[in-house]
């Protein structure tokens, strides 16, 4: 038996190719595993339970009908999904844990993370996420009606590609927007625990480091935009691979 991992799918209905590899992963292959997690950036984005859209429905109607079928679904929240409360977890039947959360994975102890938090250079990112985590600043913002937050998201998005922008052009977007090895370390010292699993940052790969002397290893998982990014774990170990379009 394998324990799956995902994330960055950012579900959205411009992109029904990756909502249709989802619904076939999910149907197929996570009906087999002992569990699902999914990292973050299930939606491209999210402004509260109360958004009926097909895509937050179809996601629902498939998490529901797996762990109905025996397999347990984890969920942390990403960037681009963090209001995704207690009542669609509830549609989804699917179990919402904290970021970072620690889990044994075949009898090992993983740390698991969105991956956000890792990448403190991004200064003005880290800036804008406290803001939007803050309670009082969430219960505002669900004060005001469906059309103005989905107005606000559509802002957000812009904002954020054309920040994108401004750092490709001043070439520094692969280090401002990447993980700080620092923070990585301190992450490391801070838990006790020797194996991190995040993604956010659409690098998928599995970094072996040294830090003072003793072994680590972090695990990013890819995005959906180009690939199916997926993470098998089992007793044996863990292959990082992408599903075909």
């Amino acid at each position: 038996m394998t324990t799956l991992f995902i994330s960055d799918l950012h579900l959205d209905p411009a992109r029904p190719d990756i909502a249709r590899l989802f619904g076939e992963f999910v149907d197929g292959e996570a009906r087999q595993a002992d569990a699902l997690y999914i990292l973050g950036d299930l939606f491209e984005a999210w402004v509260g339970d109360d958004d009926p859209s097909e895509a937050g429905t179809f996601v629902a109607d498939k998490l529901a009908a797996l762990v109905e079928s025996g397999v347990p679904a984890s969920f942390i929240r990403g960037n681009r999904d963090f209001l995704i409360g207690d009542g669609y977890a509830r549609r989804a039947g699917m179990a919402i844990l904290p970021d970072p959360a620690v889990i044994m994975l075949y009898g090992r102890p993983t740390l698991l993370m969105h991956g956000d938090l890792l990448c403190t250079d991004d200064t003005a990112y880290q800036q804008f996420r406290a803001q939007t985590r803050d309670p009082a600043w969430q219960a505002q913002f669900m004060a005001q009606p469906l059309a103005a937050r989905l107005a606000f998201a559509e802002q957000a998005r812009a904002a954020s590609k054309a920040r994108q922008g401004e750092l490709r052009d001043a070439g520094t977007m692969e280090t401002i927007t990447d993980v700080s090895p620092r923070t990585v370390a301190d992450t490391f010292a801070r838990y006790g625990i020797d194996t991190l699993i995040h993604g956010h940052t659409h690098r998928p790969a599995v970094h072996e480091l040294d830090i003072a002397g003793k072994p680590y290893r972090r695990i990013v998982l890819g995005d959906w935009y180009t690939q199916g990014s997926v993470l098998r774990v089992d007793a044996a170990g863990a292959a990082l691979s992408a599903l075909a379009f």
